[in-house]
């Protein structure tokens, strides 16, 4: 992954669980380039509606790259063309209603070239369009900023 070199990783904060207990999820960098200009799609969280970037749990039966494509299109509702080399990985805590749970999120870009006006979770969530700096700044996982920071879309 020569894109991700000099890419600062923050140490995984595994909290009261087992190391056997961090879950891996897939997720999409959706940018599109309009009038010469990168932007970026966000979309909040279900339960707390901080901005994030779509992703969900391995499916099966789908590589990694398609499952993070499926989620693009089921949380934002733009679809396009992934890549298969990931651009980063970035932790989190997922917060349930019973627990939080230590995740990894492998990270895919997504080259949007449609945006559907009906998604499945349109009535769940809120999907904007920013600039670079704006997505690094909404996004409130430390590591996932700076990925963002420093794509460069291929």
């Amino acid at each position: 992954m020569a894109n991700m070199k000099g890419l600062q990783q923050q140490e995984i904060d595994l909290g009261d669980a087992a190391k056997t207990d961090l879950r891996t999820q897939f997720a999409a960098l959706c940018y599109r380039i309009k009038n010469d200009k990168l932007q970026f799609c966000l979309v909040t969280s279900r339960r707390s509606g901080r901005w994030i970037v779509p992703k969900g749990w391995p499916m099966n039966g789908e590589t990694p790259m398609d499952a993070a494509a499926t989620e693009a299109f089921e949380e934002a509702g733009v679809e396009g063309k992934i890549s298969p080399q990931p651009v980063g990985v970035f932790s989190y805590y997922k917060v349930r209603t019973e627990d939080e749970l230590p995740c990894m999120a492998v990270l895919y870009a997504l080259r949007v070239k449609k945006v559907h006006s009906r998604w499945p979770e349109k009535k769940e969530r809120q999907r904007k369009w920013v600039s670079r700096k704006k997505a690094a700044a909404m996004v409130s996982d430390a590591e996932l900023g700076e990925i963002i920071l420093r794509f460069q879309p291929a």
